[in-house]
């Protein structure tokens, strides 16, 4: 998909309570997996080893850190929106995450971020997207979760 450029925060705000932007597709293989477990210490069976996770786990196959999903989620917002105006943005916080469909070892993830809230603060803007995880070829997203951040000016 190709990237949604917003020119600056006041048009921004005219995207309140719409879809903005959905990512492309991007691969969760079993390296990305692994090294996550690297970087977090979790090593559980279901996430490291596939021969194990395909002989006594209930989806067949190793599956991804539910953490995992959720700390790609800022990477595809950066592949997909490019909103300009201000200094800096920081991640404020996360609402109502939820985990509903494994990402399996070798599936495909995307994105679709809508807009949920726009406010003045003190030097910028905090806002809120709901996000929704999707897998491809699947009905049940692998996570939903609402993302809020800072814009400084």
């Amino acid at each position: 998909m190709p990237k949604i450029t917003i020119g600056n925060l006041d048009e921004l705000k005219q995207w309140v309570g719409k879809e903005v932007a959905t990512s492309d597709w991007l691969s969760v293989d079993q390296d990305r997996i692994d090294r996550f477990a690297d970087a977090t210490g979790d090593h559980q069976w279901i996430h490291v080893d596939p021969v194990r996770a395909k002989a006594e786990s209930p989806f067949g196959a190793t599956i991804a850190h539910g953490y995992l999903t959720l700390s790609l989620i800022p990477h595809l917002m950066l592949e997909t929106l490019d909103v300009q105006g201000g200094r800096m943005s920081i991640n404020y916080g996360l609402n109502r995450v939820r985990f509903s469909a494994p990402v399996r070892s070798g599936d495909r993830i995307r994105a679709r971020f809508t807009l949920a809230s726009l406010e003045d603060i003190p030097g910028g803007i905090q806002y809120a997207w709901h996000v929704l995880v999707e897998i491809e070829g699947q009905h049940k997203p692998a996570c939903a979760a609402e993302m809020i951040a800072r814009r400084y000016v």
